[in-house]
């Protein structure tokens, strides 16, 4: 019988936790949120934020861009928060809307990295490689929290990551070596991927495919973490992994929703409040 990773659960305690550090401070931290457009998703996940800083006492600043504003305004208004004294954290919601000359990775290095609470930046991203970050990138550390909180250690694991994003197969990888895992990275151009799949003690599942990863992928006792949202028709969102078909081989498993997701932003709060931090002692 398998166990669930309740995200919802988790990120109550960390937005607890942090609730109570901001509660000490003499000044609550900031984060500044762009929106460009007006894509109803990515209204829903800021919106979601805005709630969770309402939630913990951090301050929440909103700055709409029309999606035809272009690069260059784009790029003015991080600059403007960049040397804003009060703002402590800054984050552009993704995708920027598409059919206009947006550059994505231009946005992530124009972000000061010390307010980078994404941890998009070159020099953020250095640090994780390095196994000396300040901040962790909020999915993946949205999924070390889940997994400390059910007292799983990754230490001599195999963990198979189906995904090689910058944003989230990449640094959980990476994660996990730090954690003295042994780490897959498979991805579309892997050759006979159940095989590999079947070897995980701990498989996560970051491919953006509805229902990918199927029983036959999975081995008894397996601990299956779905990083996947998949939108269905209205609001309805589904994962990776094929649950109710997954779940009885699984030691421990994810929802989708209520697993992975509040945990990402979770740790965005968790983040806004280090980057203030760090700011006060530099």
């Amino acid at each position: 019988m398998s166990q669930l990773l309740d995200g919802k659960m988790v990120s109550g305690k960390v937005l607890d936790r942090v609730a109570q550090e901001v509660a000490s401070m003499a000044k609550p931290p900031t984060l500044a949120v762009i929106l460009v457009g007006d894509d109803p998703a990515s209204q829903v996940y800021v919106g979601n934020k805005k709630k969770a800083c309402e939630r913990v006492g951090i301050v929440s600043q909103e700055h709409l861009l029309s999606a035809d504003a272009g690069q260059a305004a784009l790029l003015a208004l991080v600059q403007q928060l960049n040397t804003d004294p009060d703002v402590n954290g800054i984050l552009c919601q993704m995708p920027l809307p598409s059919g206009y000359d947006y550059d994505e990775q231009a946005l992530c290095r124009a972000i000061s990295p010390a307010r980078d609470v994404d941890v998009f930046h070159p020099e953020n991203v250095g640090k994780l490689m390095l196994g000396e970050p300040e901040l962790l990138p909020c999915t993946p550390g949205g999924v070390l929290e889940l997994l400390d909180d059910a007292g799983i250690d990754l230490a001599g694991k195999h963990v198979v990551v189906i995904g090689r994003s910058n944003i989230v197969g990449k640094p959980i990888a990476i994660l996990a070596l730090q954690r003295n895992a042994t780490v897959t990275i498979c991805h579309s151009r892997t050759r006979n991927l159940a095989e590999i799949t079947r070897q995980a003690d701990v498989l996560v599942a970051a491919v953006g495919r509805l229902h990918f990863v199927t029983p036959d992928m999975v081995r008894n006792g397996a601990v299956v973490v779905d990083v996947g949202i998949n939108r269905l028709e209205g609001r309805k969102v589904r994962g990776d992994v094929d649950f109710d078909a997954v779940a009885p081989k699984c030691s421990w498993i994810t929802p989708v929703p209520g697993g992975v997701g509040p945990m990402t932003i979770s740790v965005l709060m968790k983040n806004t409040l280090a980057a203030a931090l760090l700011q006060m002692r530099s």
